[in-house]
Parts: C-alpha cells; structure tokens; sequence
C-alpha cells in the first residue's frame, strides 16, 4: 500500500478520541459555549472523531436550583444552538451536557452533534441523591421519560436513553452516552450499550473530589471498559464550578479494555484536553474471542433490541499523524521496573507451582535437566531448585546434566558447571561426541569422514544424541525429563522434533518467551538469592550470546560461534510479532505499523533497565524483512512440532502455543495470506 496510507492510524483500525474540560463560569451558558467551541475546535484540528466534555457543562454543574429558572434553560438552548452550528467547520463529533426541559420535566442530558447536526439528546437514568448530591431534587431520571424526540431551536432529534450513534464510514465505531451516576450503579447503561453494539462508551461527569476518589474512578473506568470490551472516556468538572460546599479537579480519562491509555492532570486552572488513539480492530477481535460477551448478548437480547441506531458519517480520515498511544517494545515485559519485578516473581510462582504439581502428582520426586550453560537451561533449573524446596526434597535430587559437543565453547561449558554448583544440584558432565561420531558414521555423513558437512542432519544428531541421553538417565534414575525450550521458539520452530529438545516428561519453559526470561534471569541474580557466586555466574549467562551451539567455528573457541539471531532475527521482534499476532489476531501488516512505532526511535518511549537490555531500533526495511520470516515459520512450518509439545504451564495472557491450550491449528497450513499481507507493507 502506498506510505501515506499505511502510515495513517485510521487504515489499521485506530480512531482519535478526545475529552475536554473547559473553564466555566456558573450559570453563564454563552461563556461556556464559547470555551467549549474552543475545545472541540482544538480536538478537531488534532485529528480527532470524538470529543466529550463533562455534565451539565453549558450551565455547570453547581446550579442547585438556579436550573429550575427559565432564563437559565433557555440561554442553555440557545448556548448549544452555537455549538451545534459551529460544529459545521469541526469535523469530530461532539457530546455536550446541558439541562433540558422536555415536557413538563427537566432532565440532565448528553448532546451528541456533529457536521452542524443535533444527532440526539440522552437523559441521565440513575440520579444520586445522598451524601453531597440532591440531583433529584431537580430533575426527573430518563425512565420517566415519555418523548421520544426533542425539538431545540427548531432542531428535531430524537430523545431517549438507549441511543446508539453509529459512524457508518468507520467499521466498528458505536458511540454510547451515559452521565456520572450511570457508570457507578451495579448494572450500569454502558453494560447493556456494549451488549447491544456499542464500541466507544463515554460518561460525562461532574463528580466533585475527595480524598481517593480520583484512585476509585480510575478503577472504575478502567474496569468498566474491560467488563465492556470497549472504550471508555471519561470527563468530570473542572476549574469554574461553584465551591460553596464541594471542591473539583477536572480528571479526565480515556481507558481501552482494562487500560489507561490517558490521563489528564488535575486541578489545572484553564481548560485543557487530552487525546488518545483507540483500536477499535483490537475490541472487535476481543468480543469475538471472549464468546461468553455473545452469549451475554443473547441472554440480555430482549433489554438491547430496545437501542436504536442513529447513522451519521465521520467524513475523510484525518492527515497521517503519528499515533497517540504508547506501544510496548517489549509486550511481554514492563518497562516499569516495580511492575517488571511483580512480574517475574509470579511467573516464578506459576511455574515452580506447577513443576511441584506435577512432581507431586507422579509420585516422582528426581529430575534431570540438560544445562547448557545458556539462557533457557538456566531459567528451567532455577526453577527446579524452587520446586524441590517447595515440596521439601534436596536440591541433589535435580540431576543436571551438561553434554558438551562439536560446538561446544570453553564459555558456556564454565558456566554450565559454575551453575549446577552454585546450585547445589547433583552434576554431571557428558560428552557427547563419540556417540554422535558414531550415529554420523552409522548413517553415512560425510563429517564422519573429517568434512565440514554442517548441515541440518549434523545438527540434529547432536541435539537427538542430548535428548536421548537425557531420558535414559531418567529411566535409569526413576526421573522426569525437565524440558527447557522457550514460547519464542516453540512459535518460529527452533527446536528439534521428537528426540530432540523438542521433547521431555514436562517443560517449565513453553509459555515464557526468550525476552521475558532474559529478564528473570536478571531478576534472581539482582535478588541475591543465590550468593555472589551464583549471582556471578547469571550475569554471565546473561551476557553470552543466544546460540544452539551446534556449528563450530574455525577454532576451539572461548566463547559460543553461531548466534540464533543472526540466523532468525532479533527475538525481541520475533516477540513483538508473536504477541500482537496469536493474542490481538493482528494483519501482519498492522503488526509492522505498530513495530515501527514501537521500533522505530530508539530515543522514544520507556525501556526495561540493566546492561543485558540492547537498546536499538529498526527501519521499516528491517521489520517488514524479519516480519516475513516469522510469518513463514510460525504458520506454514512449524505447527507440526507445536501440535505435540509436552505439558507445560500457561504462564501469561500473551498466551501459549499448546494445542491443549491457546492455539490450535493444523499442520499443514499455508502461509500464502500472512506473507501477501506483508508485502503490503512499504520497505520505508
């Protein structure tokens, strides 16, 4: 595809949104028109489709009874009348709260316009009326409701609770209005919205501050967008309401699905607006993957056959901006080093919980591990040294066995050994050569011979001979095979099938990709745990080259000759590609959008801290070439070995690979969509 369209967010899914907090002046609705034309002026130019702005913001919300005085109501008419009309050279939509007279009963109500058109009026269904608010005491909720339609000067536009206001020009765009109260009930308007279709859901706000209630909104917004598998922006008042009795701090927040994407700070004494970019693609995908949001839309199907859908158009997608929000470099782990550090410790715990269970359950209390003094064998003893605490057996009971080869460097043979007695585990050092001089003989290679036949078949006879010896130790110890193979590559095939490293009894390792154990790794030896020594040995671990150490190099060399990288790409990408891919079901072309933003500026954004962590960045050029390596392997190569790996613990959301687990699929796919969607993407 053209640059100019891949670089634009709105081609992979992702829509502006925006709330804005003006400064009012009470009960002075042309002044508070005027700021918030300011507002939606900004937020339009800023290249958004939505802007929110709080409850009841024409008049403010401290009106108490001046809302019952008809000059105040009319000049809030007339205040919106100036909106709408401006909202012809703006292009977002626009909700704006007001109070309404409809009928005989007044009602605090959501304006919903865009392009110079009232689109409709929501009233408020739930009025508090304890504590602080006495919202009851001037208005009528939207269940007393007769009307359906609202005419305000001379603009006729329907009326009611259950409106679902949907942009026919952008798939996925479902718009919902609800107003404070709404989302704080236990079954709130949005809940059944969300059932019914909606995608974008905002509340308009007043919510005047106390001590942790900005915490407890913050929770709720972002719990609600997760329970609705939507967005959900968020307004409250701000600076210009009455503070006779209460105090306000103008806290905004746009969430997507459990996550704050932005907030705004507080108490700021002008008007301000934030802006976020949401990804309706991803809501879709998630609704679709979590069934149990369908069936709780059929169970509820009679409550949301009651929405009716108002259509407008959002007109052109705005000019290529670059995109507000943050994306991960690394998915799998978080920049914050306090987040960072909660996760690894319970990874730890899954993973040490279910090696014990296992342990347990056999009835077998021996392990052995193959320790090759790289990074995976290292994170799968230590987490055998945790399991036989935990189930009260000696640390001699883990067997680890080191099996130097052809390839073998002096390196990670010292560490290997470093490890398993700092450990404390039961060592032994097996060299695999004659056996594998044998096999290649046996079979004819021409290595047997004294020639530098490297190939795949050399490989494997080296990685079978590992595995083969490493169950018959088992057998002959009454022990499990403790597999050590990683998520990173399980997903690109980098193991070898049946008696190889693909197999063992069970794999602590199969749910935990190459990025995050890296950091685990790092996580023990900065814990002191296991002493200077062991701490010693770790940060070399983490300072040798990822390598299956199976190809030699010229010389007997000190340290590993051939690098997994250089051979498949850099495994931070290939994460990158894996999670966005299995858990989000991302267009490999969408990946490579997000890669280069994620990517592309070494300078920007947040990185995980510690001198293993190579800070980089790629070109376009670079991830598209990568992104085609991944998606030839993972889906036309390598399902085979994926369909019948050992068992193995679920470690994150990020998901796993087991066809028991996340992902099933057949063996003998193609690849031919995923590589045609690459190509689309541009080389810069």
């Amino acid at each position: 595809m053209p640059s100019s369209d891949f670089l634009r967010p709105a081609t992979h899914g992702f829509v502006r949104v925006a709330v804005g907090v003006p400064r009012v002046r009470v009960a002075d609705p042309e002044f508070n028109a005027a700021r918030t034309i300011e507002l939606h002026e900004k937020a339009s130019r800023d290249g958004a489709a939505l802007v929110l702005f709080p409850e009841l913001g024409l008049a403010a919300y401290t009106c108490d009874d001046l809302f019952h005085q008809r000059a105040l109501l009319q000049a809030c008419e007339a205040a919106l009348g100036r909106i709408v009309e401006a909202s012809s050279r703006h292009a977002a939509v626009a909700v704006v709260g007001l109070p309404l007279c409809v009928g005989h009963a007044l009602y605090n109500c959501a304006a919903v316009i865009r392009g110079g058109r009232l689109l409709g009026v929501v009233p408020k269904t739930y009025l508090p009326n304890y504590g602080e608010f006495y919202e009851a005491r001037q208005f009528q909720p939207a269940a007393h409701a007769c009307a359906t339609e609202v005419s305000i000067g001379g603009r006729v536009a329907p009326f009611g609770s259950r409106l679902l206001f949907e942009a026919v020009d952008v798939p996925g765009f479902v718009l919902h209005a609800e107003i404070c109260e709404d989302v704080w009930v236990p079954i709130p308007p949005s809940s059944l919205a969300a059932l019914a279709g909606a995608t974008v859901l905002v509340n308009l706000s007043a919510s005047n501050i106390t001590i942790g209630k900005a915490d407890y909104r913050r929770q709720l917004v972002a719990t609600q967008s997760a329970r609705c598998i939507a967005a959900y922006l968020y307004s409250s008042a701000g600076n210009g309401e009455s503070s006779t009795d209460l105090a306000w701090d103008g806290q905004s927040l746009i969430c997507e699905n459990g996550e704050l994407l932005r907030e705004s700070e507080r108490f700021l004494a002008d008007s301000h607006l934030i802006t976020a970019d949401v990804d309706l693609e991803r809501l879709s995908h998630e609704r679709m993957r979590q069934t149990s949001f369908g069936q709780s839309a059929a169970v509820f199907a009679r409550e949301t056959s009651a929405f009716v859908r108002i259509p407008f158009e959002l007109g052109a997608p705005p000019a290529p901006f670059p995109l507000r929000r943050t994306v991960a470099r690394f998915p799998y782990v978080p920049a914050d080093p306090r987040q960072r550090d909660e996760r690894c410790r319970e990874v730890y715990d899954i993973q040490v919980q279910a090696l014990a269970q296992r342990l347990q359950a056999s009835g077998i209390r021996k392990l052995v591990i193959g320790v090759s003094g790289g990074l995976d064998s290292t994170h799968a003893l230590l987490v055998a040294a945790r399991a036989m605490d935990r189930i009260g057996e000696p640390r001699s009971r883990i067997i680890g066995v080191t099996m130097p080869g052809y390839a073998t460097s002096t390196r990670t043979l010292d560490q290997a050994l470093r490890l398993m007695r700092s450990i404390g585990c039961s060592a032994r050092q097996v060299d695999i050569r004659p056996s594998c001089d044998q096999m290649l003989a046996d079979i004819g290679h021409p290595a047997s011979r004294g020639e530098k036949v490297h190939d795949v078949t050399f490989e494997n006879v080296q990685a079978g001979e590992r595995t083969s010896h490493l169950f018959r130790i088992a057998n002959r110890e009454d022990a499990l095979v403790l597999g050590t193979g990683d998520l990173s590559e399980l997903a690109l095939g980098w193991c070898t099938y049946g008696v190889g490293d693909h197999m063992s009894h069970y794999n602590v390792n199969a749910s935990v990709p190459k990025t995050l154990i890296r950091h685990l790794v790092r996580w023990v030896a900065e814990s002191g745990r296991m002493g200077d020594d062991g701490s010693a040995v770790l940060r070399d671990v983490l300072d040798t080259v990822v390598s299956p150490e199976l190809v030699p190099g010229e010389a007997q060399d000190a340290a590993p000759s051939q690098s997994t990288e250089d051979r498949l790409g850099p495994y931070a990408l290939h994460d990158f590609f894996l999670f966005n891919i299995v858990r989000h079901g991302y267009a490999p072309s969408k990946v490579a959008f997000l890669a280069a933003a994620a990517w592309g500026d070494v300078d920007a954004g947040a990185w995980p801290d510690g001198p293993d962590v190579e800070r980089t960045q790629y070109t376009l050029a670079d991830i598209k070439r990568h992104l085609r390596t991944f998606v030839d392997r993972f889906f036309r190569t390598s399902q085979f070995k994926r369909s019948c790996v050992p068992n193995s613990p679920k470690v994150g959301s990020g998901g796993s690979l087991s066809p028991r687990g996340d992902w099933r699929a057949p063996s003998d796919s193609e690849a031919a969509v995923w590589l045609a969607d690459v190509e689309r993407v541009p080389d810069r």
